[in-house]
């Protein structure tokens, strides 16, 4: 089929020599929306009411604060705290006893604190885009065979990933499409799980003075190809 523009970046991951297409793509999301972040969207008003309503998470405050523009990160970490120390303030203010019995009520405080620690300007804006590529892949695969036989023939998925196509599959296919999709799903992630698996074991065995001088295999780089499979780190961030 024509190359769209939305299946772009879905087909450029799959091109990849990588552990998981999926965290390609994630990665690349992060990567624009960090250097959006510190690029001059950050004097925007409207970027700037959204980077104090919702933080960063400790993930993307690392990415952030790696990009040389620290004047920029220092404003927009201290407007977010101006507005967070007065909604501390104000929810503070008003938790008094009641009665010589009773507790303090922080139930809002806490609230509060829990929604402050969920949420991330990057990670929002990442969260719809990253949705788009999920329903591309199901329409790809549903719909091209040269997508589904580069699928079949991907080196599989992270564990956290594999898990977003098989959820997300419930909502974008139906019928022997849904069943067929989960049933290749299945056999790449544990093909190609039980393959890395064997590379890390035979990487550990390495180390044993028996087999010091056998041959590597395809082991030497089993550690961060793991990696990506159990915890979802992208290998060129390991680079």
């Amino acid at each position: 089929m024509k190359e769209q523009l939305y299946t772009i970046p879905v087909n450029d991951a799959f091109n990849k020599e990588c552990e998981c297409p999926i965290c390609a793509m994630y990665n690349e999301l992060e990567t624009n929306a960090v250097q959006f972040t510190m690029g001059p969207s950050y004097m925007e008003d409207d970027i700037r009411a959204m980077t104090d309503e919702l933080g960063f998470c400790e993930k993307h405050m690392r990415q952030v604060y790696k990009i040389e523009n620290k004047l920029g990160q220092a404003l927009i970490l201290h407007t977010h705290m101006v507005k967070t120390n007065k909604d501390i303030r104000n929810l503070t203010a008003g938790n008094k006893k009641s009665g010589f019995f009773k507790k303090q009520d922080n139930s809002q405080l806490i609230d509060y604190i829990n929604k402050l620690n969920d949420s991330c300007f990057v990670c929002s804006r990442i969260e719809d885009t990253f949705k788009r590529y999920i329903r591309t892949i199901h329409y790809l695969w549903e719909k091209d065979e040269v997508f589904r036989s580069k699928y079949k023939t991907s080196k599989g998925f992270c564990t956290k990933h594999y898990g977003v196509l098989i959820k997300e599959a419930t909502a974008n296919l139906s019928g022997a499409n849904l069943d067929k999709f989960i049933e290749d799903t299945n056999q790449i992630y544990i093909e190609n799980m039980e393959r890395v698996e064997k590379d890390l074991d035979w990487f550990i065995d390495k180390f044993d003075y028996r087999h010091k001088d056998e041959p590597w295999k395809n082991s030497k780089d089993a550690l961060p190809r793991s990696l990506t499979k159990i915890n979802s780190i992208y290998e060129e961030d390991m680079q």
